[in-house]
């Protein structure tokens, strides 16, 4: 029986380096990145199922209906949410997902996932995630201001996820997940079968339904 995967859900104020850590996972794992939908029309060099599934709006909020998506928001008049069949697709092959969300939305994927793992990541300092945030150069001082007042708001969902990494190396970062993907692995209510070796042979038994 292949062993069902976990759902890495990954969230953390604007500046901790979320989507760096999420891209060394990938490379290091056997993990596959979630693909939102969206009723958005692609840009150019797109493409369908690989940077988002693109849908009209007629067949989202259909799937909203067929509650087919973990979560999912309107944001400046377009529609984008995280499908469930897909994901439940890889973790069923026993493939990891990883879904890099805010945390409105991991919030919202809490109460539809019994089994995730929610990692907030954190910057060293707030003064770090800062100078994080100039080096970008995209920021006005008052998005900077904004952004960063956001970041103290978000820090205070802290409490809702089941762990916290400090952002000070990627390299760091990406070890301390893997070491909970580890541990996750080995928890009790995630075993399915006890495999007992017996004089060459293997006998199987059933812990839980």
């Amino acid at each position: 029986m292949t062993k069902r995967g976990i759902l890495i859900v990954i969230s953390g104020p604007s500046g901790a380096g979320k989507g760096t850590i999420c891209k060394e996972l990938l490379k290091r794992n056997d993990c596959y990145l979630s693909v939102s939908a969206t009723t958005r029309s692609p840009r150019a060099g797109e493409v369908h199922g690989e940077n988002y599934f693109f849908l009209s709006k007629d067949e989202f909020l259909k799937k909203v209906e067929e509650k087919d998506f973990l979560e999912y928001a309107e944001v400046y008049g377009n529609y984008y949410g995280t499908p469930k069949s897909s994901v439940e697709e890889k973790l069923n092959m026993g493939h990891n997902v990883i879904l890099e969300i805010d945390i409105q939305g991991a919030l919202k994927v809490k109460e539809n996932v019994q089994d995730g793992v929610f990692i907030f990541i954190l910057p060293p300092s707030m003064e770090e995630l800062k100078q994080r945030i100039i080096k970008r150069g995209s920021e006005t001082e008052e998005s900077l201001m904004l952004r960063f007042k956001s970041a103290y708001k978000e820090i205070n969902y802290i409490s809702k996820y089941n762990y916290a990494v400090v952002n000070d190396t990627v390299d760091n970062a990406v070890k301390k997940i893997e070491g909970i993907l580890i541990a996750e692995k080995c928890r009790v209510d995630r075993i399915k079968e006890k495999i007992l070796d017996s004089k060459e042979g293997l006998i199987h038994e059933q812990l839980y339904d």
